[in-house]
């Protein structure tokens, strides 16, 4: 099976029907199960159906654009995580999708959130996520950040540099405090995924080098702080992967890297975490690995390298980034334009326009991401044609799905149903063009609740303080 990983082609050749992993369907109105929140069907009327609730009821409700959020299958791949990795602190990434309700589901499910920001920490404290159970990361956390997390409690802080070290020591004796820290290192893995989001390879802005010397020396140095008290080890190696030969090599390069301290301090670090970014089902040639399967796989490479270095096995952690939300999401839109354009060599290709765009799922058009779609109002008898979906901004870049096969009778006023969108859609929203972001919408045995409401022109024209 050939995974579209993100870095896949950004060019689809329209003469040549699409790229090479897109296959015609055999049934336009069948659903790709792995793609959609667990249990969406469509009903006797032809209608996508997502917790109980059908996609039309849910755009009468609450208009469109709208983000649908399944509770049930986040709170259940949330479970799968956290019972597969029974032992392990697992790690929510609020980065992917974060609000007061999703925190709460999130420490509801016995897990623990990442953070990056002051305004992640603070829904997350909001939405009763407990301090101890954050984990603060970032490569150039403002001062006023670190006092925050400081004054909080928050239960760790994932240090980046040499630069933050000093700063998180000086925060900590100016208001007597004690970090807990962990040291974030590069391991030199590439991981299959585009180049903005592989983060363990040399050239880029996260961590500290393990071939270096630097990612030694600064666990070295957080060892020796009197203001630092140090956990262990991060490693993070890049998201949407599918596949854990990756970590096999960056779990035997941190145990090394523990090795190395253990023989400089006469110390065994406690915890190690491995990071995550799992990948999931965007398109039907992607086969994200099962939970379970993850688990083991981690289980034994953890337990041959401890074994290989003489190392006690520490406290483990894993950040599955977007397996949990991404699944549980869709975004709902309407067509407002269908447009037939006429190609070279007597081919065409028919633009299909909603009331979306690269302001509410821009990574599109950040790194050729690839998504599915489907008509959400109607069943259809009509023939597939190959379409591109796109939005209404202002940009010739601003497309949704570059390559998807609808029916040829596709019309205004259809509905458009994206799975894969409960990850980086809303957290990455934009206002380009002056256009309001979308709600989110939980969903849960037929009924909706609004978790974040839409923005109004009137909450963006309160920005404008000038005259």
């Amino acid at each position: 099976m050939t995974h579209m990983h993100i870095a896949g082609s950004i060019h689809a050749d329209a003469t040549q029907g699409g790229p090479q992993w897109l296959e015609v369907p055999a049934d336009l109105n069948a659903l790709d199960t792995k793609l959609w929140p667990r249990g969406t069907v469509r009903d006797d009327d032809g209608r996508i159906v997502v917790a109980g609730i059908a996609l039309t009821d849910v755009a009468q409700e609450h208009g469109t654009p709208t983000y649908v959020i399944d509770e049930a299958d986040f709170r259940s791949r949330a479970a799968e995580f956290r019972d597969s990795f029974a032992g392990w602190s697992i790690f929510y990434a609020g980065k992917a999708l974060l609000t007061k309700t999703v925190a709460r589901w999130a420490f509801e499910e016995g897990l623990n959130l990442d953070v990056t920001t002051m305004g992640e920490m603070r829904i997350a404290l909001a939405g009763g996520m407990p301090a101890e159970r954050l984990g603060f990361h970032g490569n150039n956390k403002s001062d006023e950040e670190i006092e925050f997390a400081l004054e909080q409690g928050v239960g760790r802080i994932i240090v980046d540099s040499f630069d933050e070290i000093a700063r998180l020591e000086r925060a900590c004796e100016a208001g007597g405090h004690t970090a807990r820290v962990l040291v974030r290192v590069t391991t030199g893995v590439e991981a299959h995924t585009h180049e903005y989001i592989a983060t363990a390879h040399e050239d880029q802005k996260f961590g500290l080098s393990i071939m270096g010397g630097q990612a030694l020396t600064a666990l070295v140095r957080c060892h020796s702080s009197r203001f630092l008290d140090l956990a262990g080890i991060h490693s993070h190696i890049g998201s949407q992967i599918f596949e854990t030969h990756g970590f096999e090599v960056a779990i035997r390069r941190t145990m090394r890297l523990a090795s190395q301290f253990r023989t400089a301090t006469g110390v065994e670090l406690a915890e190690l975490d491995l990071g995550g970014g799992f990948g999931i089902a965007y398109v039907g040639a992607d086969s994200p690995l099962a939970t379970a399967e993850i688990a083991a796989a981690f289980e034994e490479m953890v337990e041959h390298e401890c074994r290989g270095f003489g190392l006690s096995r520490p406290h483990l952690s894993i950040e599955p980034g977007r397996a949990i939300c991404g699944p549980a999401g869709v975004a709902l839109y309407r067509v407002g334009t269908v447009k037939i354009v006429e190609l070279e060599g007597g081919r065409s290709r028919v633009y299909v326009s909603v009331d979306g765009g690269m302001s509410d799922n821009i990574r599109p058009a950040l790194y050729a991401a690839e998504y599915s779609a489907a008509i959400a109002n109607r069943n259809s008898s009509a023939r597939p044609v190959l379409c591109r979906v796109v939005g209404k901004h202002c940009e010739g870049g601003d497309i949704l799905i570059r390559d998807v096969f609808l029916p040829s009778d596709i019309a205004i006023g259809d509905l458009i149903a994206v799975p894969g969108s409960g990850a980086y859609a809303r957290s990455m929203a934009n206002n380009y063009n002056q256009i309001p972001k979308p709600p989110v919408v939980a969903a849960k045995d037929g009924v909706t609740s609004v978790m974040l409401r839409r923005e109004t022109l009137d909450d963006i024209m309160r920005l404008d303080v000038g005259k």
